[in-house]
Parts: structure tokens; sequence; C-alpha cells
């Protein structure tokens, strides 16, 4: 399409139903009470000029070009800050509004550059704009020089890597200083100086960069001149047309306008209109996707016959021929059950659709798993006893509506930020907060935030915390019998279970080093401080009860009726941008897509009829099981899809071990990662920017993902599926991503009424979408749940087999940091590595005081199972004990020191939970070498190509 340019009312919208009927210019409308006349105007067809307004943010009345005239009202009052009222004339133009609104453009135009035909913002210049409108011919104070003091030479600030901060043409309209307050959150910006000497800044006088800015957008989408530009526009110039896509990182699943300049993408732009986002991003979204044409990228395929060859370039043809002959060689050889394959979180539902079908019915077995294996998979089963369904159970905005939210082993702000600085608007609001972390993350005490309570627990510990949550609740008499003798059932064995004393406040401090009263007092609030909504992270998946903590979670909110409406529920924040749709399109090796167990006659027969072929009714194996049967000889053929298990799986030597024991590995993605060091067939992928399908994110919102380029392979992914699929001899084809879709819906109960038709329609649909809910569900079990009634379940805490010794006496726990995307592989080829260049280890001031650790110091960091070294970096921000990296690196290896101990019902690795050692690694004497050694460090591992 053609650029897209939004609407803008001026003012936000208020809710309510349209009572309040005026005139515009003698226009009739009618709008809901509270809103501005500037909006009403402009719902009546009505433009007035404006520049500090913007309908995202309060009104301000700052630039007076806005003003009106109303019956009855004297003086000229501004049409932004002005409410509407039943009966209201309002006039927006005659002699005396277009005289105040040129004189005030010309106190604009005096001190301001008038380079317009050379400025990186000529023709999207609300400036610009607004001198047309109001008519401004002459500027009878001069410009620039002549106009006397200005700020002309005041100098542009080039720190950040994505936008230019031109100070010279601001207008201190406070646009940016609002909507880093109002949309982010993070209160970066202020004006500074009054009167004439007003100006933007970034902090205390220090340049963006080194600010408190996340460089989230917000302030360079609101700006109205070119004083806020992205570098790539001055570099490319203005776009020309706009594909709305969606984002490809984390689970919130944004939507945005890519804007491009013929086929070079200048931008992306966060669209209003966005289901999950509405209008906000991130540094990723926003402006990490310069990978998608790193040099790095493969564009043809390659092979080889053993590691130590070097790769070979052939055609797809050759590609495809020697993958289908090897792995049907392979299963002649070795059984039917010696290959299988991992799906990606990252690719689209289509293209995991796709893989899932090839695994079932062209290698006859169901050795398919997804990366959700490592981070989720306790949240399919946790909420699949309780509630009935493998999903959360809202959609975002349900977060306005709530009055204690409690995050458990999330970090929102860094790991889904456009939904954390939703959810610090609304405990600006007076939302109460608790937080359950052994981190002191940025939600405990950021600016105008401040949780409640904070229960810094001891990693492992989660299961016996949340169920003294719970037994407060049923010691003190806070159940919501009502809801739980309509809704739930096993309600009284639970209840006599969760009264036992070993679940006390009291006793549980003992364990997790929470004092009792915090914990009561946090129950207490949870239990009866109204809407209470739970939203978890991996910190309550990764660990060795990682699925009884989400049935522990889910027995809290049914305990106290926070499920089924607004404001409530249980809510996992999903890792990466299709988790979710990867766990839905069947990526599991006991599930067929919709979450339906493989020995369920009646749904095999549904795919066996359409498929054409039999599917086996009992489960194959998880990736740990391919592992371990790799190292013992049965498994010999793996296909990866979009995946890099040897940076992301735990115990990397046993990672290593099983991929290079394996007759065949082929990968699929878009650059040499670690997993393909050790591959015999890469498949190059498709980025983002070239694919065409959907993605589902954390609150089931199914999103187009629409391709603003021809994929630079020459073939989109599930194509390279198909031919593989056809050339072992199954004739499996489709014409295009609509039409796998198609197939998706005519047979997945929960995608019924999904088709690319229908997204292009509404923009995005919640599933379950079927006749029922031909809209989708923003909201899950409103009425009953999706089992019938929710299953109290006994959660009885098992401590963790990992625990500190004399020889490990540290607990290494793990995650993510804003700047970066899961093990990096994109994040790191952006300029996103200017905030985070390497993974460093958090110690505690009184860890590495005992150690001799200073600030910046390398140091080796062992466990069982493994060595690596990073930089330490002194840190209050969790207990003594416990330390903290990150896994964004290949070369710090975070995961060659986690272990193989996982979660007893699916296998999620315990990356949270690692007793670890803390050593100083001596350096050279000089600065200079020890930059060298720094850089030449590599984990301590065993085994593969190295």
């Amino acid at each position: 399409m053609s650029l897209l340019k939004e609407t803008d009312f001026g003012t936000p919208e208020r809710p309510g139903p349209a009572t309040v009927a005026l005139t515009v210019d003698g226009v009739p409308v009618q709008v809901p009470p509270g809103t501005s006349v500037m909006r009403a105007a402009k719902q009546a067809g009505v433009d007035v000029p404006k520049l500090c307004a913007t309908d995202n943010l309060e009104a301000f009345g700052s630039c007076r070009l806005c003003v009106v005239e109303i019956d009855g009202v004297k003086g000229t009052p501004a049409s932004c800050t002005t409410p509407v009222a039943d009966g209201m004339v309002v006039r927006t133009q005659n002699e005396r509004l277009g005289r105040l609104r040129r004189g005030v453009m010309e106190l604009y135009i005096s001190d301001h550059p008038l380079d317009c035909l050379t400025c990186s913002a000529n023709g999207d210049c609300e400036l610009q704009d607004m001198a047309g409108v109001t008519g401004l011919r002459e500027v009878r104070y001069g410009s620039g020089v002549e106009a006397g003091a200005n700020h002309l030479d005041l100098p542009t600030d080039s720190s950040n890597p994505y936008f230019d901060f031109e100070a010279s043409k601001c207008i201190a309209c406070s646009r940016c200083v609002r909507a880093c307050d109002e949309v982010q959150g993070t209160l970066a910006l202020t004006i500074e100086g009054r009167g004439f000497e007003s100006k933007v800044a970034a902090g205390a006088g220090v340049p963006f960069f080194e600010s408190d800015c996340v460089s989230c957008g917000a302030c360079v989408q609101a700006c109205p001149t070119a004083t806020l530009q992205e570098k790539s526009v001055v570099e490319l110039g203005m776009p020309t047309r706009t594909v709305l896509t969606t984002c490809a990182y984390c689970g919130v699943g944004c939507s945005f306008k890519a804007e491009l300049r013929g086929d070079e993408l200048v931008r992306m732009v966060p669209y209003k209109n966005g289901g999950a986002n509405e209008g906000h991003s991130c540094v990723k979204g926003r402006f990490a996707f310069g990978y998608a044409s790193h040099p790095d990228r493969v564009l043809e395929p390659m092979v080889r016959n053993t590691l130590s060859e070097p790769w070979r370039t052939v055609s797809w043809a050759e590609a495809i021929t020697f993958t289908a002959r090897r792995l049907r060689e392979i299963q002649a050889q070795h059984g039917q059950g010696s290959i299988g394959a991992i799906t990606s979180s990252r690719t689209t539902n289509e293209e995991v659709y796709a893989v899932q079908k090839m695994v079932r019915a062209v290698f006859g077995n169901n050795n398919v798993d997804t990366c959700a294996r490592v981070c989720h998979s306790p949240t399919g089963y946790g909420l699949k006893q309780t509630f009935g369904e493998s999903a959360g159970t809202q959609d975002f905005r349900s977060v306005d509506a709530a009055d204690v939210i409690l995050v458990i082993g999330s970090n929102p702000t860094d790991a889904h930020p456009v939904f954390g600085s939703r959810m610090k608007q609304r405990l600006r609001q007076g939302a109460k907060l608790i937080v359950i972390d052994p981190r002191r993350i940025d939600l405990v005490r950021s600016p105008h935030v401040e949780a409640a309570y904070h229960l810094e627990l001891a990693p492992g510990t989660n299961v016996a915390i949340v169920n003294a949550l719970a037994h407060v609740v049923v010691t003190e008499g806070l159940v919501d019998r009502e809801f739980v003798n309509s809704r739930c059932e096993d309600f009284e064995a639970w209840e006599r279970f969760i009264a036992q004393p070993e679940h006390s406040p009291e006793a549980v401090s003992e364990i997790s080093g929470v004092p009792a009263e915090t914990i009561r007092e946090a129950a207490r609030l949870y239990a009866t401080g109204g809407n209470a909504a739970i939203y978890y992270g991996l910190g309550v998946t990764e660990h060795s009860q990682g699925s009884t903590m989400v049935m522990g979670m889910a027995n809290l909110a049914m305990a106290t009726g926070n499920i089924g409406r607004p404001g409530v529920g249980v809510n996992p924040m999903r890792g990466q941008n299709n988790v979710q749709g990867s766990c839905d399109m069947g990526s599991f090796p006991h599930e067929l897509p919709g979450y339906r167990h493989v020995s369920d006659d009646g749904v095999r027969s549904v795919y066996e009829q359409l498929w054409g072929t039999p599917i086996l009714n009992e489960p194959g194996l998880r990736i740990p099981n391919m592992f371990d049967a790799a190292i013992d000889g049965s498994f010999k053929a793996l296909f990866v899809q979009g995946e890099d298990i040897a940076q992301s799986d735990p115990n990397t030597q046993h990672v290593f071990a099983a991929l290079g024991a394996l007759e065949l590995l082929v990968v699929q993605d878009l650059f040499v990662n670690e997993t393909a060091k050790f591959a015999h067939v890469l498949l190059p992928g498709t980025s983002f920017l070239e694919k065409d399908g959907t993605f589902t994110n954390a609150e089931r919102r199914i999103n187009r993902v629409r391709p603003i380029m021809a994929p630079r392979t020459g073939k989109q992914e599930w194509e390279i599926v198909c031919e593989i699929a056809q050339a072992m001899g199954y004739p499996m084809h489709y014409d295009s991503a609509a039409q796998i879709m198609d197939e998706i819906a005519l047979t997945t109960p929960t995608f019924a009424g999904v088709s690319f038709g229908k997204l292009d329609e509404l923009g995005s649909i919640q599933w379950p979408c079927d006749v029922e809910h031909p809209d989708g569900t923003p909201i899950m079990h409103e009425d009953e749940f999706t089992r019938g009634k929710g299953r109290f379940v006994e959660t009885v805490y098992v401590p963790t087999s990992e625990r500190s010794t004399r020889k490990f006496p540290l607990i290494l726990t793990t995650g993510r940091i804003l700047s970066q995307y899961n093990v990096g592989a994109q994040t790191r080829r952006t300029a996103n590595v200017a905030w985070h260049a390497e993974d460093v280890l958090e110690i505690h001031p009184h860890d590495a005081e005992v150690r001799g650790v200073t600030d910046g110091d390398l140091v080796a960091l062992s466990s069982r199972v493994g060595r690596t070294e990073l930089r330490a970096r002194i840190s209050d921000r969790m207990p003594v004990g416990v330390c903290y990296t990150t896994f964004h690196h290949p070369v710090s290896g975070a995961n060659v020191v986690t272990t193989d101990n996982s979660d007893w019902a699916t296998n999620c690795p315990e990356y949270k939970v690692t007793a670890v050692q803390v050593d100083l690694v001596p350096e050279p004497a000089t600065a200079d070498s020890a930059r060298e050694s720094s850089g030449a460090r590599q984990p301590a591992v065993a085994g593969g190509n190295r």
C-alpha cells in the first residue's frame, strides 16, 4: 500500500456512550463525556491546527495553535484542553482565530532553521504543515540571526545508535517528554530551564546514550519536527509506502508499519491499531531490524559429508535431494524412530505446522519437539491440568482493570518491555504490585513505581511460597466460596492439604528466606485488594517444579475468584514471538495441533484421512530424550528449524556430544550459528521481513506477518519442508501460506474461524475462534472453564536436588536484558550491542569481596558440569549467595554451567538454579592485553568441531 498515515484525533478517546451533542462549524456531532473539543471537531471532519497535541498523549495546551471560539465562553480557549458540553457551539475558523494562529506560527518560525528543502523531515513535518494551514506568508520578526537571540547554534546529539536529537529544531512542545512519561513510563526526558532557556534534556546534562532513555522510540514518534529523527530516515530519505506486519522478537507481538522507500526498508513504526501494542514499541522491534540484511546471512544452501570437511555451496535441488536421501538411508538402517525434528518459536505458525506434519506424515513418527520445551512447557501442562487449556487467560488490555498485580519470575520491563510499560502506567494509576523474585527487578522500585511487597525468595522455593500464600487465603477465611462452589472441583481435598502447618508462612520462611509477615501481608493484598492478576515468566517454569508452580498459581487464582473477567487471570509472559503458536501447532511429541493427545483415535483419524497416512498413537521423543538417544546410538538424524540448541539448551557439553554423535544434522536458519557448526546441511531461512504467515503472541493473539520483500533465499521455509517431503516420496504441497492456515482451521477447533482474509479484516484474532466466538476470545473461562470445572491440584513442595555445597557455594540464576533477545543471533548483529557488548555476571558485594573480585574483573564461573569466563558486575540486586547472568553471547556460554536438572512433568530445564563457584581470573597487567584476553576467551567445553 502507499504510505499509511493514521488519523490523529489530537487527544485520547474517552470511554462510554456518545451522549454529548454539539456542533462544530455547523456540523453536528455526538461524543462521550470528557471528550475534548479538538477530538470532537476531528470526528465531525473538521481539522483544528495543532502542534503540542497528539492522540496518544493527554492534552497539554502549550502551543496555542488550536484556539477556537465557543458561544458563551470568553476568549479563545484551547480546543485540546476544553471538554465538550451538551449544546456547545464551536467555531474553528474566522479572521480573528486565523490572526492569532499566524502570530503563534511567526514566533515558532523566527527561531527555527529555514532549511525545509534539505531537512530530513521535509514532507513529514507538522511545523511545516501548520505554517501552510495557518496561511503564514511572512515573519515580521525576521528569522535566524535577524530575529535576535535564538537557538539555532545548539548542537546535535548523535550519541544514540538509532536516532539524532537536533536541538536547533526543537520547538519545546514537550511531546517527547510526555511520551517518555505517559507512554513508556521511563521519565528519562525533561524540559530544562525556564522561558527562552527552556529546552529538552535527557537527564542531568548527559547525551541520550548515557541517560536513562531506553530507546523505545516513543519520543521520535511523538516529535512533530525533525528534532528527533531516525538516522535511517536521514540517510535514506522519507519512506513512500507501508506494509503492515508483526515484530519477530518477544511474545508481546507488536504490530508495525514497515515503511519503505522503493524496496528498501527505511524504518519500523509501531501501528496505532495494533491489538497488542496500540502504537508503542521497544528498542528491538522499533530499531533492531538490521540483522535481516547483515552480511552474515546465509543465502544459499550448503552441505558437507563430515564435520571435518569445508562447507560446499549447492543448489536448492541438490540440498533437498541430499537431505531426503540421507534421511531415508538412516531410517532404513536404524529404524523409523531414528530421526526427528525440532520446530522453532521464531518461525510462523504455518512453517511450524509444516515441520510437524513432515515428522508425522513423512518420517512416520512423533519425534517432534519445540524450543518451548526449554521455556514454557510447564505452562502448557499446568494450565491444562487445572483450567483445561494450555494458554494464558487474558488479553494485555486486561491489566488496565487490575487492582493488584502479582509478578512472579518475570522481568517485564526488560523481557516484555511494551507490556511492561503498560503495566507501569496501571501501577502509577494506583494498582498495587507484589513481586516474587530473588532479584530486585526494576519494577520493585523505579520512577513513580514501587512494589508494595518484594518477596526476595531463595531460588528453587517458588512452590513453597505459592503454597504459603494459598495457606493464608484458606486459613484466614479469604476464599471466594461462591466462585469455588459454582466453578471448581476437588477443592475440599486441596483445602485440607494447603491448610497443613508445613505450608504456613512461618514454616515456609525458614525455607525461602522471606519473612513470614511479608508473605501474610502479600497474600491478604492479593486476596482482598480487588481484581488481582498474576503475570509470570521463566522464573516460574524453568525449575524442577515448574509444572507444580503453574498449578499452584492456578489454585491461588481459583481460590480467590480471580479468573474469568478483566483485570484478573493467570498470564504466562512468553519469551519468543511465536512460543504460543509453536505449541498450538502440535510441536510436542505427545500432542497434535490444538493440544490433542496422539492417543486419541478420533483426533488421529482427522489427520489420517486428510494426510492419507497412518499416525502413530504413542508419543515420540522430547528434546532431552533425543540428545540421550543420539549419545547412546539409537537416534541418528535431526532437522532443526530456526533454533540454536547448542547455545540455548542446558549442559552445553552434553548437547555438543549429542550433536556430534548424529549422522545427519540439518539446520534451517539465517546464520551459521553454534548449532550449525555441527550440521551437515544448512538450509538458509527467511527473516520476518520476508515471511508470509502468522505469529501467535502470549495473549493468544494471531497476527499477520506480511513480507516486505521476496525471500532473499528464493524460497519460503514451508516450501523447503514441502520439497523435502516430496523428495522423500510424500505428496506435500501448498500454493501459499494462506492455504496452510486453511488446513489448520479445518483440523484445529480453536482455530476453526481463522483465515488470512478474516485476519486482514479484523487486524488480529485471539483464539479460540469458532462458531461460538467468531471474532475470537479476549478473556478465557468467563462462564466456565474449558474443562468444565476448574480443578484444584495438590502441589507438594519438593526441594530441588541442585543445592549449594562447599565446592559450589553460590546459586546462579539467569535472565534477559532489554537490548538483547534470546541467544542474540539477531540482536548481536545490530547496533543494540552498544548497550550490551557481552554477558556479565552480577554478584553481590559481599560475595565479591570475599573472593577479591572488583567491578569489571574477569572471573571464572564453574559448576559441576562446566566452566566459563565473563566479567563481574558488583550489584546488590541479588541477595548474598545468589549471582545472575544473561545468555545472549556465545562467547560467554552461560549454559556451559547449567545442568540437566529438569521439570518433573515436562523436562523443562532448571536454568534458574545452578550451584556455582566464582573465582578471580588473573589478567595481563596492561589494558590492551587485558582487552585482547577478553575478546579471545571461549567457554571451556568439550566435543564438537572446536
